[in-house]
């Protein structure tokens, strides 16, 4: 449970804490369940004091039909996603052999996090957020049908799988940036820690199940990922389909243009101090973890391991993950943001160190695991931080951002990765890996930034 005189507080434009106020027109509406017939007044009470006491009955979130339809369809395009995101290297590298080959497709499925996320996210709070959703997974599932039917036809085309991945990396931007922003429409404000607990818990899952397919599948046939992910595509566009009620507040008055939409959400986060420097912060372990991925790959080959060994390590970052993501309410109310991130960035550090030596694909899963646990307990704080601060009419843009900058960075990891390979092996690289994460602790430890966190003044 996250501590509510934490959540109870959010940022103003300059960065100090202010008490929440009600939901406005600005905010966006909140919705709750229908409320319960307030009691009669006893004898001699004010009615109009009676009815004002008397609180609105509040839906249990797993009986929330929306937010529930929301939340497997978006599971289920995750699920397709991260099974294809594991595919596309592992396709190349067995066809070619070649790691630098199998890191340029991994930079050109992440690549639309740097590309796409300031348009993508002005464009969410622009247009139907349901809409966008439903589009983007009709998308993917028509990516997931073409590279299907060109390796079922026995060809391979680097160059073919090079723009599917880039096509199919850019509508799960705007898929996940459309759901996210959705969710506190859908969501009554009091359940939102526990919605976006949900939410990770989801997304941890999902690479669970994900990547052990993925490789699994890739084992069984070169086709056999894109044919799974076209078919969970489109049951998760049946799912949205279901989602009746509005997914964002009605915006008034004339629009602005989208360049001036993008400039105001970039001053917005300009002004968040201590939140640019976490996003800095993780943006920059996500580079270092996409290089670590690639190298365990490449390692567990060179070894003489399998596609679905791959699998299991990156299955059990997940799995860890998930626990993270569970517990992360119970880490966020024993302690500082602060002391949570140069803490995971220290054992991060001390984790990857191993991997350089270890090829037993269920010892680097164990410290995979460890490495996910992180990751979701940072995941869990900062989406309850991001909605509490992000008013409706901004929350595309500013989920775009945080994405931009924890998860753009990623597209650079890959392709580094895969050339420092081939130039000096799978040791040296995770070596000089473990070294940048641990100077990027040592930054944040000595970072201004980090020392003044509003929220921790609030509580």
């Amino acid at each position: 449970m996250t501590d509510p005189a934490v959540l109870d507080w959010h940022l103003a434009e300059d960065g100090e804490p202010q008490p929440a106020a009600a939901p406005t027109a600005a905010t966006g509406p909140v919705r709750t369940a229908e409320a319960a017939p307030a009691p009669a007044p006893q004898d001699g009470a004010d009615p109009e004091k009676a009815g004002a006491d008397a609180a609105p009955a509040v839906v249990p979130l797993r009986r929330n039909r929306d937010f529930s339809l929301l939340w497997g369809g978006a599971g289920l395009s995750l699920l397709a996603g991260r099974a294809t995101a594991v595919a596309y290297p592992l396709t190349v590298l067995w066809f070619t052999g070649s790691p630098g080959d199998a890191g340029l497709v991994g930079t050109a499925l992440l690549l639309p996090q740097l590309l796409v996320q300031l348009p993508g996210g002005a464009l969410v709070d622009r247009w139907d957020r349901r809409k966008i959703m439903l589009w983007a997974g009709l998308g993917q599932a028509l990516v997931a049908g073409a590279v299907a039917a060109l390796l079922l036809s026995g060809h391979f085309l680097l160059l073919a799988l090079l723009a599917a991945a880039f096509v199919e990396g850019t509508l799960g931007v705007l898929h996940q940036l459309a759901e996210r922003a959705a969710v506190p429409a859908v969501v009554p404000v009091e359940q939102l820690p526990a919605a976006l607990t949900g939410n990770e818990a989801r997304t941890r899952g999902a690479a669970i199940a994900g990547q052990p397919l993925g490789s699994g599948l890739v084992a069984l046939g070169s086709s056999f990922p894109y044919v799974a992910a076209l078919v969970g595509q489109l049951a998760s566009v049946a799912l949205l389909f279901g989602v009746k009620g509005k997914l964002q507040a009605e915006r008034t008055g004339p629009r602005p243009d989208l360049v001036r939409e993008i400039k105001e959400g970039l001053v917005w986060m300009w002004r968040q101090r201590f939140l640019r420097a976490v996003m800095a912060a993780v943006a920059v372990s996500n580079v270092l973890f996409q290089g670590l991925n690639l190298a365990v790959m490449t390692g567990i080959q060179e070894n003489h391991g399998s596609q679905f060994q791959i699998g299991v390590v990156l299955s059990l970052s997940g799995a860890g993950g998930l626990v993270g993501a569970i517990s992360g309410g119970w880490w966020a109310t024993r302690f500082s943001l602060r002391t949570l991130v140069l803490g995971g960035l220290a054992v991060w550090t001390a984790l990857m160190v191993p991997v350089a030596f270890l090829r037993d694909p269920y010892a680097l899963g164990a410290l995979f695991a460890a490495s996910g646990y992180v990751g979701g307990v940072f995941n869990v704080a900062g989406g309850v931080f991001m909605v509490r601060v992000a008013p409706d009419r901004m929350r595309g843009r500013a989920n775009s951002l945080a994405m931009l900058v924890g998860g753009g960075a990623m597209a650079a990891g890959p392709v580094a990765a895969g050339f420092a390979l081939e130039a000096y092996g799978a040791t040296r690289t995770v070596l000089g890996l473990s070294a940048a994460m641990g100077l990027t602790a040592l930054v944040a430890l000595i970072s201004p930034s980090l020392r003044r966190n509003p929220l921790d003044k609030a509580s």
